[in-house]
């Protein structure tokens, strides 16, 4: 299961670093603003190939609630920014299911370290020192398991909305390709083949942070 967590959280951050690094003039191309963009989903994607192997546990917590909160943040700002024709309204609709997974690597971050505090663990901020985790089940697929009625239940809920916005995002992506008619053939334009292959990015995170969020359970 690592390994499938791994491949699926690396081909979206490959891509990702791709397509923030790819020339203007080489087409399709991002601006600044998709740079940046980019440049958080790889490092949220990277975040999670180190989550589901022991060795991420040594990884310093608090920058990373830190980033991924300023990540969010930064979503919002740009949908609200977001000049004509797409509408403010429009804009932060869809700006809000990356939000919510910058808030739930955020969230997975602080839930950590305030499993160490309250299990009495002293001084250290990397993840394995994590209040409101259970760092004794090293073997498992997942390197830690959260405790607490209401960070269980949380985690439940974020793992939840995490699958819809999969479920939704893998959709989307399907019907990009299938439903394509700016080439007036079967076969979906470079530019439609791009838009479907960000989309199954995007889905393949979500679902990977579903199942890493269910495993923590």
């Amino acid at each position: 299961m690592r390994w499938v967590l791994t491949v699926l959280f690396l081909v979206p951050a490959l891509s990702a670093v791709w397509r923030a690094v790819i020339p203007e003039r080489a087409g399709g191309g991002p601006g600044a603003a998709g740079r940046v963009a980019h440049l958080l989903h790889a490092v949220m994607a990277f975040a999670m190939v180190a989550m589901v192997w022991p060795w991420g546990m040594d990884l310093p917590a608090r920058p990373q609630i830190i980033l991924f909160t300023l990540g969010g943040v930064w979503f919002t700002l740009v949908a609200l920014a977001r000049p004509a024709p797409l509408s403010r309204t429009r804009a932060l609709s869809d700006a809000l299911p990356h939000v919510a997974m910058m808030g739930a690597m955020a969230w997975m971050a602080a839930a950590m370290v305030s499993s160490s505090s309250m299990q009495g663990h002293g001084g250290s901020d990397g993840m394995d020192d994590m209040p409101g985790m259970d760092m004794s089940g090293g073997s498992g697929t997942a390197t830690m398991t959260l405790t607490g009625t209401g960070t269980r239940l949380t985690a439940v809920l974020l793992a939840g909305l995490l699958l819809l916005l999969a479920l939704r995002w893998l959709a989307r992506g399907f019907d990009v390709a299938r439903l394509d008619g700016t080439t007036g053939s079967r076969h979906p334009s470079a530019t439609a083949e791009r838009e479907a292959f960000d989309l199954g990015c995007h889905g393949a995170m979500a679902l990977g942070m579903a199942v890493t969020f269910a495993l923590l359970l």
